[in-house]
Parts: C-alpha cells; sequence; structure tokens
C-alpha cells in the first residue's frame, strides 16, 4: 500500500513519462502537441484517460453544466459514430448521464482496458501506454476533421 504521497507520485510519474514518449507523435496535422491534455478547443468537452490501482479507461467527456446543451453534443457525437468507430478501429460505450463520484453528471463515450493493472505498478505501465496510446492518436484523427461540426458549441 502506497501512502497518498506516494501514490500521487507514482501517478504523476506516469503521466510525465507517458508525455514524453507521446511528445514524438505529432497530431494529425503534423504539429506537436500536449497528449496527456488534449484540447479540443470545445468548452465543456474533453478527451481523458484515466488509470488508477485497478483498471485503465479512455473516453469523450461532455461536461456542459446545461442538460439541453449537454444531450445536443452528444447527439451530435451519435450523428459520428460510425466515423468514430471506424477511426477507432473499436466500437466504444455510449453513456448519455454518466455520473462520477462526486455526482456530477457528463455524457461518455469511451473504453477500459479489458484487464487488470495498476498506474501504481511500472511494470504494467507499457500495458497502459499500449492502451492509450493508439486510441489517442485515433481520437486525433478522427477529430480532426469532425471539430468543425462542433464549432457551434464554442
Amino acid at each position: 500500500m502506497y501512502s497518498k504521497e506516494e501514490a500521487k507520485k507514482l501517478k504523476e510519474q506516469f503521466w510525465t513519462n507517458f508525455g514524453r514518449f507521446m511528445s514524438l507523435v505529432p497530431n494529425e496535422e503534423g504539429l506537436k502537441i500536449n497528449w496527456v491534455n488534449y484540447r479540443t478547443s470545445i468548452k465543456h468537452l474533453y478527451f481523458r484517460m484515466d488509470a488508477d490501482n485497478k483498471r485503465a479507461s479512455i473516453y469523450i467527456e461532455i461536461s456542459h453544466p446545461d442538460e439541453g446543451i449537454r444531450e445536443l453534443m452528444f447527439t451530435q457525437f451519435q450523428e459520428y459514430k460510425k466515423i468514430l468507430h471506424t477511426e477507432l478501429e473499436e466500437e466504444w460505450i455510449w453513456n448519455k448521464n454518466y455520473y462520477d463520484e462526486y455526482g456530477k453528471n457528463a455524457a461518455r463515450i469511451g473504453i477500459e482496458l479489458n484487464k487488470k493493472v495498476s498506474v501504481f505498478k511500472t511494470e504494467d505501465w507499457p500495458d497502459l501506454i499500449r492502451f492509450f496510446k493508439p486510441r489517442m492518436i485515433a481520437l486525433d484523427r478522427f477529430w480532426s476533421n469532425a471539430k468543425y461540426g462542433f464549432e457551434l458549441f464554442n
């Protein structure tokens, strides 16, 4: 078991290493990008990666505070569902009403690694990188074309 401080440091170390590893990969337009904190440039729309002591997941999060706008954004993603899944080469889980551990409502489209991994075990880091890397690159490929359909939400 790790202390809170040790756990925080290990998590930070993983994300720093992942960021360094990914810094060699340009985005779809050939530009340098911060893959760990991917910027969609649409307010309340995020591409997130998460890893803890049991699992890893990657997802699109729509967290607009206005339920109606959040629903419209989710519907807009549904219009692009086939394109998204083609880029990802897999189908993700669509959840229109996701509640996080704090009770905050958001819409999520994502997938979880179907293997028990821990961000706190450095021997699991290669599995985490193999999970996150191709999916972030595919999300970026998707977003380079789809983002224009979301500009009305800015």
